[in-house]
């Protein structure tokens, strides 16, 4: 059992395995921690132990599965994933049974949850690992002509579209995380430097006038949030800032080797479970810890983008980018909300934050990643290699 195991993980890379493990360990660690000072109970960390354990094996399996096969049966996923967010759309705090449908799991609108029994999934994760295949597969059938005005109009109708679905949920978030993703595989996929100059350009003017002239076209708190972060002392924002200014104390009074896991008084964070896991982190592992979570982030999306480099093909490549962008983008927001440089927006940080879809998402990209990594060693399938 051993030496196959061990061949197991020489043929997949059993360095991005652990990468994401070693993730996971400090991740459970730290819930635990704030279950013990803050909840009175390891409910969060007992999900994410059982997420992790799951996505573990999931990774396992896919990474033995030819990411090709997995991109051309975008019928398959395409319909499961979109078929469970769009009743979202309609139908918001829907009870059938013991499972709601359009759970609003924050209060703020947000109706793209399943609530089953006690427990709460989000299918805007699954749909992005099903837009991350097929994207990659459209974009490495026309990377020849993706310039062509035709060819970009069907990829950013491609593109569009799922974000779309997503921001009528009410996840704005997600939609915005789909879109940057999006536009990094574009990127990497030979779209000129002077349509994405124009593109960024056009698009944030088109955003600023939009908001100029149509400032309720956001929620009453998005705006709040918002100003939060351009005028911090307002008296009139102190409720909407007084979660990220917990953050920010937070952080700065963790020192260089925190307030202590268990055994200190670590600063009260609203929700510091979720969105800012991190500040917790810097608070009771102090500069150490925060610093140790930005290198296994940094290690894993370089080593997402070697496996890019290696790929065998560009389907490959681009679903490879295509996890990296999720990757890179989502702890730069989630660090930019902790650090009072952006709105908070509800993006969890990878592998960090509590939350068993969040990581089931991850774990199951860790899967496609792998696979790619083994089939460019190899035109055997690793189950195959597995066996030998």
């Amino acid at each position: 059992m051993y030496k196959l195991i061990r061949r197991y993980l020489r043929r997949v890379d059993g360095g991005y395995l652990a990468l994401c493990a070693v993730c996971s360990a400090l991740s459970i660690l730290v819930l635990v921690s704030i279950g013990y000072t803050q909840l009175g109970s390891n409910s969060k960390a007992s999900v994410q132990l059982l997420s992790t354990l799951f996505g573990l094996l999931l990774a396992v399996v896919f990474s033995t599965v030819d990411y090709r096969a997995l991109a051309r049966a975008w019928p398959l996923h395409g319909t499961v994933a979109w078929g469970i967010v769009l009743p979202t759309l309609f139908l918001h705090n829907f009870r059938a049974g013991f499972v709601t449908i359009g759970y609003d799991a924050g209060g703020t609108s947000n109706y793209s949850w399943y609530r089953v029994g006690g427990m709460t999934f989000q299918p805007a994760e699954l749909a992005k690992i099903s837009f991350i295949l097929t994207f990659a597969l459209h974009i490495s059938r026309v990377r020849d002509h993706i310039n062509r005005p035709k060819t970009l109009l069907l990829l950013l109708a491609h593109l569009l579209a799922p974000a779309a679905v997503i921001h009528l949920q009410g996840d704005d978030g997600t939609a915005l995380v789909f879109l940057g993703v999006g536009l990094v595989m574009l990127y990497a996929g030979g779209l000129s430097h002077w349509l994405v100059g124009g593109g960024l350009a056009a698009g944030v003017g088109g955003a600023a006038a939009l908001l100029a002239l149509r400032p309720g076209i956001l929620k009453g708190y998005q705006f709040k949030r918002i100003l939060a972060v351009l005028t911090p002392d307002d008296p009139a924002l102190a409720d909407i800032v007084y979660q990220q200014n917990k953050g920010a104390m937070a952080i700065g009074t963790g020192g260089l080797t925190g307030q202590g896991l268990f055994d200190g008084e670590p600063i009260f964070v609203p929700n510091a479970w979720n969105d800012f896991v991190f500040a917790y982190t810097a608070n009771v592992l102090g500069f150490l810890g925060a610093a140790a979570v930005l290198v296994l982030l940094a290690a894993l999306c370089l080593r997402t983008l070697n496996t890019a480099r290696g790929a065998p093909d560009a389907l490959g490549s681009h679903i490879c980018v295509g996890v990296f962008a999720a990757l890179f983008l989502q702890t730069v927001i989630n660090l930019g909300m902790n650090l009072q440089v952006l709105p908070v927006i509800g993006v969890t940080l990878p592998f960090f934050s509590a939350g068993g879809s969040s990581a089931l998402m991850m774990y199951l990209c860790v899967g496609i990643v792998l696979s790619v990594r083994a089939h460019s060693r190899t035109d055997r399938n690793p189950a195959e290699e597995f066996l030998a």
